[in-house]
């Protein structure tokens, strides 16, 4: 796979966006069944808040078929139901910030952000959370020493851009080095699908990590075309997945539950299966 840019401000709100954020809310909110605390690294965490009525946001109209397709639902299980509270109104909320807003005092969320202006907004967006710290910094260099958190208990999320040649390869390693520091924790992983045989050679790659247990989570669009200054189209991201190491029980079953309501408005269709163990 070759660089690509998935800067979150560009794609706030989208597809790969609400299935990533069910997801997190998830498995926070497994998490959340025992009283001890727990940590939550985000190495890649973006400006926290996006303005979905900004020219970036508007530019590609992302949100508008994902989002903006599922806000309303009534029913549902609790799991759509709090991202669909998060995610009210103009202001999307990022990773950090969903994880900030549903932390409890015994719980911490550490916030990386390479970028130094999106850091600021970062630390700004975050600083209402007593439990939530913004570093700014390479999230892949940084995450080392964050681990193991002296909780034992906790998410690493890994949500990359993936801007620069040999991302993939990099961001397998960081799963790698995660788990060997961190063998008990959940690790999530987001990325794109633009070439189904190198999403296969990504996940093998994690696996070649050794993890227990391994989840992945495939979810794909109608191709939509984009059209840029100019009249020039191209090919909009149609496909995104995520790869979650040592998923909390019942994780599998409440994503399919809140998949086979939200994949359909989104016209589109989800696929879970497992890697390495199972429920």
């Amino acid at each position: 796979m070759g660089a690509m840019n998935y800067r979150h401000a560009f794609h706030a709100g989208n597809f790969a966006d609400v299935v990533k954020h069910l997801a997190l809310i998830s498995i926070l909110s497994h998490l959340k069944k025992k009283e001890a605390g727990f940590a939550v690294v985000d190495t890649h965490a973006g400006r926290g808040v996006y303005d979905l009525g900004s020219e970036e946001a508007r530019r590609g109209g992302e949100a508008e078929a994902g989002i903006g397709r599922i806000a309303g639902i009534a029913d549902g299980p609790e799991t759509l139901q709090t991202y669909l509270r998060l995610a009210e109104g103009p202001r999307y909320p990022g990773s950090p910030l969903i994880a900030a807003r549903l932390i409890r005092p015994q719980d911490r969320l550490v916030a990386i952000e390479k970028h130094p202006d999106d850091a600021k907004t970062l630390a700004a967006t975050l600083s209402p959370f007593r439990r939530a710290r913004t570093v700014e910094g390479d999230g892949y260099a940084r995450l080392p020493a964050l681990l193991p958190p002296p909780e034992r208990r906790g998410l690493v999320l890994i949500d990359p851009p993936y801007e620069a040649p040999g991302e993939f390869g990099q961001a397998a390693r960081a799963v790698a080095a995660a788990l060997e520091r961190f063998a008990t924790g959940i690790v999530m992983i987001w990325f794109p699908i633009k070439s189904a045989p190198a999403a296969a050679a990504f996940a093998g790659e994690v696996l070649a990590a050794g993890p227990r247990k391994a989840l992945r989570l495939d979810v794909e669009v109608a191709a939509q075309a984009e059209t840029k200054q100019g009249g020039a189209r191209t090919g909009r991201l149609a496909a995104a997945g995520l790869l979650v190491v040592n998923p909390p029980y019942g994780f599998a079953a409440d994503m399919r539950q809140a998949l086979d309501i939200v994949a359909p408005r989104l016209d589109g269709t989800a696929r879970l299966d497992w890697l390495a163990g199972a429920e």
